[in-house]
């Protein structure tokens, strides 16, 4: 099995800054697929950013420019750099990890148990 520990949530002003960092444990050989989604209450969850092993980047219109998505692969770990944070920010974010090659064959669709990200002055 695989298990995410989402960090780095909080409350901070609007123009403010905050990482969101992600690590996934458990008997894991490699994760194609990392991305963080959020999802504010009365709205369906939302993709944010998207990284897969190689590289490639995904990002919502609504954050491009102002949040970067990034992945250390040797620490099974995805970060989220969010800058010039605006009130329509606030959510829970949830880590996301897909195609997980495991010592015992592929698992799909992981998930954290969710960050709480405030903006608010």
């Amino acid at each position: 099995q695989v298990q995410l520990v989402e960090s780095g949530g909080g409350l901070v002003q609007p123009g403010g800054s905050l990482r969101l960092s992600c690590a996934a444990s458990g008997s894991i050989l490699s994760i194609n697929y990392m991305g963080w989604y959020r999802q504010a209450p009365g709205k369906q969850r939302e993709l944010v950013a998207a990284v897969t092993s190689g590289g490639s980047t995904n990002y919502a219109d609504s954050v491009k420019g102002r949040f970067t998505i990034s992945r250390d692969n040797a620490k099974n770990t995805v970060y989220l750099q969010m800058n010039n944070l605006k009130p329509e920010d606030t959510a829970v974010y949830y880590c996301n990890a897909d195609r997980v090659l495991l010592v015992t064959g592929w698992g799909r669709d992981y998930w954290g148990q969710g960050t709480q990200v405030t903006v608010s002055s």
